[in-house]
């Protein structure tokens, strides 16, 4: 099935910003390499450092119109960068070979690794997530995932039950499940998501553990961990059915911000949640915190 491709050109410091554009135009994945072939070595456990200028490559549905796509960018985007928007087209075997040639393992916190199907586990005897990319977001490339598996990384997840809301491709569930969760329950509005997260649990030897659902189905058991890595506005629409979500006391995880957005979220969820604690890396923010008793 063929898709479209938007290549842009920007600094590092332009990436979430027009990251969060792109999304917001329904593009299936996004991937970043490096435009002037400057190595970054022996980056930090956890850490996911940019170059200093990028190539962004987003995936659109073939159908997806390039000057319409263009018109809606204009406003978002800042003129500079849209002016090397380039297109090409692309069938999904090739989208996929591109993202393999840079996917590397990577570590997250002291146990969990995320490891593609073409490598070996640097540590055989740490928590191994075997992960190709697909179409659905969630790899742990990114600073929100990232910083939901160092949080996960952190917890005695022994017996619990997890809700993961936004599961994308069902890393983060996966990663709870591995860590010595007893069950998982992984909810999205997007049917690629829900087929990208059974196929993942089925690669990782959970999915027995793994319940997929659409926001359409029933309302999964409430769950001892909860942890929600989507976008500010869905955070705030849902708060109540999040909190509703998981038992009294249980820790919880809210990513998908930018920095500074915890200062809309945190007062919003004041009477749900208590104890927040925030932390950042580059320009994303996670917000963790435990349900009212």
């Amino acid at each position: 099935m063929p898709f479209l491709e938007l290549h842009l050109r920007l600094r590092a410091e332009d990436q979430p910003k027009v990251e969060a554009a792109i999304e917001a135009q329904g593009s299936l994945a996004i991937t970043l390499l490096d435009a002037d072939d400057v190595p970054i070595l022996e980056p930090g456990v956890g850490e996911t450092p940019l170059w200093p200028d990028l190539v962004l490559t987003a995936l659109f549905p073939a159908e997806c119109d390039q000057l319409e796509l263009l018109i809606a960018l204009d406003p978002l985007i800042d003129a500079q960068i849209l002016r090397t928007a380039k297109f090409a087209q692309v069938d999904d075997k090739d989208w996929t070979r591109v993202w393999m040639d840079g996917y590397q393992p990577m570590r997250f916190g002291q146990r969990l690794w995320i490891v593609p199907t073409t490598h070996e586990p640097p540590d055989p005897d740490a928590v191994n997530i075997r992960l190709d990319p697909g179409l659905a977001f969630g790899t742990g490339t990114h600073p929100t995932t990232a910083l939901c598996l160092e949080w996960l990384d952190s917890l005695d997840l022994a017996g619990k039950t997890v809700l993961d809301f936004g599961c994308g491709s069902g890393i983060l569930a996966i990663a709870a499940l591995k860590l010595g969760a007893a069950h998982a329950y992984g909810i999205d509005n997007d049917p690629q998501a829900l087929l990208a997260s059974q196929s993942n649990a089925q690669r990782n030897g959970v999915q027995d553990r793994f319940t997929v659902l659409s926001d359409r189905s029933p309302a999964p058991p409430t769950c001892d961990v909860l942890i929600a890595n989507i976008l500010l506005p869905p955070l705030l629409a849902l708060k109540t059915m999040l909190a509703q979500g998981c038992k009294a006391g249980a820790p919880a995880a809210f990513s998908g911000m930018l920095a500074g957005q915890q200062n809309e979220l945190i007062p919003a969820y004041k009477g749900l949640f208590e104890a927040f604690e925030t932390k950042q890396m580059g320009d994303w923010i996670r917000v963790a915190a435990k349900r009212v008793a």
